[in-house]
């Protein structure tokens, strides 16, 4: 998947900022990989980044590539990491302009790539 090019900084702010919201036992879950380097690292290459490429070119992409990307963007997801990431395939914060217009049924199938792939 070619990652769109929206700044790390502010990504790993809403990310930062969604951690003071989450609730135990995801709040120390997450927050004590998320001081990991390579952790963090590789959460926002992963799983954040691919999120925010979907979300932000999925809306004009026709079913057949939405459905591709989606499928290709093949990882696992701990119950903490999709409570970070849900909010903002909901629209949480920088990340609303972007899935504004998002097809609802294209935001459920993101949603349900946390659920298949859940751990």
């Amino acid at each position: 998947m070619k990652l769109y090019s929206f700044p790390i900084s502010a990504l790993e702010k809403a990310i930062n900022k969604r951690l003071l919201t989450l609730v135990s036992p995801h709040r120390e879950w997450f927050g004590d990989r998320w001081q990991q380097k390579p952790y963090k690292k590789s959460f926002i290459e992963h799983k954040a980044m691919p999120l925010i490429t979907v979300l932000a070119k999925g809306k004009t992409w026709d079913d057949e590539t939405f459905a591709t990307e989606l499928a290709d963007w093949n990882v696992k997801f701990y119950d903490a990491e999709v409570e970070v990431l849900r909010p903002m395939v909901d629209g949480d914060g920088l990340i609303q302009l972007m899935q504004k217009n998002m097809p609802d049924a294209r935001k459920q199938a993101i949603l349900a790539k946390f659920e298949d792939r859940h751990a």
